[in-house]
């Protein structure tokens, strides 16, 4: 993380922990009050290693393989026994997450291919794997949301010459933004 804003060990590890409280806090404030067991540690769950995504994403460019595998284990460890327990529902709830993941992860590796790798492969893997826990109906909002605000940030930062064309910006962050909103939409 050497080209973070904050350069102290203490003052990162702070500021990380800080922004996450904040937003759990707020997603159980807002949303958390009627929801199952299941959907809030699914939720939880995806802020955080969305969170953690963005994070990697801001300071390195880059998103460890190592975390989209964490993101695929923890969803496992929350629906196997969904589908054992209430075996119609967790069928459901599997077929959804099915859906979410080639949505996510189908949308995304169109563009990199197309794009001749203009999009990152850690960004397909996340979203293949933040799909998972999104499911078929928040996939797509928190991919247009997310890149949409991409896309106007780039803009942005193309227009006040902070960026060129040919530069690239980490999707990651923006893709946070789109899954929170999806998160906080009723």
């Amino acid at each position: 993380m050497k080209n973070f804003p904050i350069k102290s060990k203490e003052s990162k590890a702070s500021f990380f922990a800080t922004g996450f409280i904040v937003i759990i806090s707020m997603w159980i404030i807002v949303g958390a009050a009627e929801v199952t067991t299941y959907v809030f540690l699914k939720t939880v769950l995806l802020i955080t290693l969305s969170y953690v995504a963005m994070i990697y994403d801001l300071s390195t460019k880059r998103i460890p393989n190592a975390l989209v595998l964490s993101m695929i284990f923890g969803w496992l460890i929350l629906v196997i026994p969904m589908v054992y327990i209430d075996i119609e529902n967790g069928i459901r709830i599997l077929t959804d997450s099915i859906y979410g993941l080639l949505i996510g992860g189908g949308m995304f590796l169109l563009v990199y291919l197309l794009s001749k790798k203009g999009l990152g492969g850690g960004d397909v893997k996340f979203m293949a794997a933040a799909g998972l826990y999104l499911g078929f109906a928040h996939t797509i909002p928190a991919i247009l949301f997310g890149t949409v605000l991409a896309a106007i940030a780039g803009l942005v930062l193309i227009l006040l010459k902070k960026i060129e064309k040919k530069d690239r910006i980490p999707l990651a962050p923006f893709l946070f933004i789109g899954i929170m909103i999806t998160v906080f939409m009723p």
